[in-house]
């Protein structure tokens, strides 16, 4: 889906005097396609004008409202991000410090012979009158 963004600039008053345009028509005519044109060179593209009203102060309490001739530029919107890939991050390294001899690198608990746990497991298992199968 193609997104814009639009850019409004209000449209010429009067026509700017320029050599060979006689008549106000033309000086108009000729500042309002100079001003197209410009926006063009810019890459904006023309979409419409628009008279839109404007309410302004009047006075020190009133308000009153102005009638505004505005032009309406858009042009493709520039890509806001580029499409997102996430990255799988590698696992954190479990480094075991002074006195940490329950842990691996795997994170498993040592249950060799002559281990703590491994004792603690014998003696469970000889309550339990179960025999620990040997490697």
């Amino acid at each position: 889906m193609s997104r814009y963004e639009y850019k409004v600039v209000p449209a010429p008053l009067k026509g700017v005097k320029a050599k060979g345009l006689r008549t106000a028509e033309a000086r108009f005519s000729h500042t309002l396609q100079e001003l197209m044109n410009q926006m063009a060179a810019d890459g904006w593209e023309y979409q419409r004008a628009e008279t839109l009203p404007s309410q302004e102060r009047s006075g020190l309490t009133g308000t009153t409202t102005v009638w505004r001739n505005v032009l309406i530029f858009r042009r493709a919107a520039a890509a806001d991000t580029p499409d997102f890939k996430p990255e799988l991050l590698p696992a954190p390294e479990h480094e075991a410090g002074p006195g940490d001899t329950a842990a691996k690198s795997n994170d498993l608990e040592d249950t060799s012979e002559g281990s703590k746990v491994s004792a603690s497991l014998s003696l469970l298992a000889a309550k339990r009158n179960i025999a620990r199968p040997s490697d």
